[in-house]
Parts: C-alpha cells; sequence; structure tokens
C-alpha cells in the first residue's frame, strides 16, 4: 500500500468515526477521481483527501486548485447523474500533514 492509499484509509476511518457512512473508493472517470465517496445525513459527500510530508511547498491544504476543483466538480456531478442520484451534495478536504488530520468540510 503507497503512502497516498494509506492516507486515504485513514481518512476514511476518521470520517465514519465522526458519523459519515462510507460508500464508495477511488471512483475513476477520464476527466477525474472522487477519492471518497459518503453520505452524512443528507448529504452526499465527494472527499479529496491529500497527504503531504510536511507542510513545505504550501502543504496539504493548498493543493486543491480551481482546474483540480473543476475535475472534481465534473466528476461528481457524473457519478449523481449516472447513480440517479437527486440529493444535496458538498466537498469536503482532509488533508494530512505528517501525522495531523485536518477535515474542511463544504470546502468549495
Amino acid at each position: 500500500m503507497d503512502q497516498g492509499q494509506i492516507a486515504e484509509q485513514q481518512a476514511r476511518e476518521y470520517l465514519q468515526q465522526q458519523g459519515l457512512k462510507w460508500v464508495a473508493s477511488n471512483v475513476r472517470y477520464p476527466f477525474g477521481e472522487l477519492d471518497l465517496v459518503m453520505r452524512h445525513r443528507e448529504f452526499w459527500v465527494f472527499v479529496e483527501v491529500k497527504y503531504r510530508s510536511s507542510a513545505g511547498f504550501g502543504g496539504a491544504l493548498h493543493a486543491v486548485g480551481s482546474k483540480k476543483q473543476q475535475r472534481l466538480h465534473k466528476a461528481a456531478s457524473h457519478y449523481l447523474q449516472l447513480n440517479r442520484i437527486q440529493a444535496p451534495c458538498r466537498f469536503d478536504l482532509v488533508a494530512i500533514e505528517g501525522n495531523q488530520l485536518q477535515w474542511l468540510q463544504n470546502i468549495f
């Protein structure tokens, strides 16, 4: 298991402890990937997981630029359409730097 997979597993376990329900991991389309798909109350939650060994070069929090956000929106929209889901959704970020985990809800 590489560091990215370990970080995604860590994020999934943390979010489940916070009451979210896991639905899917690593949903891939030609135009984008969803790291984690989860449910939180009435929301479908699309979680981007970013791992950095340190805060250098902007750290994990600054690793999701506008192009990445556009790909995530497109992938999430496609996921909702394919699964015929009509429910509110949000985008969360789990940023892991070293041993520090930060969960930001409704990030963009």
